[in-house]
């Protein structure tokens, strides 16, 4: 009876294994989707969650203002982040974000030359540019780069270009999906 039960479980071992190795897979792409999803998602609350442009430049607060699309990559996986930072600065700090594909920002657009994504603007409380940052940044530089901007005596460290996505102009010069690299 006893070698009766060791021959089932070993013709059953395999699949048993097999079993466990697509649960597994399944769990880990679950959890992949769901980080995916709730960076589409945070992106995605940007506009909801932006001070328009034309209050926060004209207010006594310094602003931090984002150029971001929703199909860049790097926007979204920084998205979370900024947003915890903003929930931390919000009292001191203007936010203010701004598709690149909604043609009603084109004229911040040419006028902060924004030529990758996401691209970051550090404005001090009289419309100064302090600093403007390229692509992927972690959280810990950004909010050091926010610390800064809140004193006004600290220059912000001229942080490389990294990670970003391309914007390119259409033939006739108007704001439209921009090509992804």
């Amino acid at each position: 009876m006893e070698s009766e039960s060791k021959v089932f479980f070993k013709s059953k071992n395999p699949i048993f294994i097999l079993a466990l190795i697509i649960v597994g897979l399944i769990s880990v792409l679950f959890i992949f989707k769901n980080i995916l999803f709730e960076s589409s998602l945070a992106l995605k609350s940007y506009g909801k969650i932006s001070m328009d442009p034309e209050i926060a430049f004209n207010n006594t607060k310094p602003t931090f203002l984002e150029f971001y699309a929703e199909w860049c990559e790097v926007c979204k996986e920084m998205a979370p982040k900024i947003i915890e930072s903003k929930n931390k600065y919000q009292n001191d700090i203007n936010f203010v974000f701004l598709d690149v594909d909604n043609p009603k920002w084109e004229k911040y657009i040419k006028q902060f030359n924004v030529n990758g994504i996401p691209q970051m603007v550090f404005l001090d409380n009289n419309f100064k540019t302090r600093a403007s940052l390229i692509g992927f940044k972690d959280e810990i530089l950004i909010n050091n780069a926010l610390d800064k901007l809140l004193d006004s005596k600290q220059e912000l460290d001229i942080i490389p270009v990294s990670k970003f996505s391309k914007i390119q102009n259409h033939p006739k010069d108007t704001i439209k999906p921009r090509s992804h690299s």
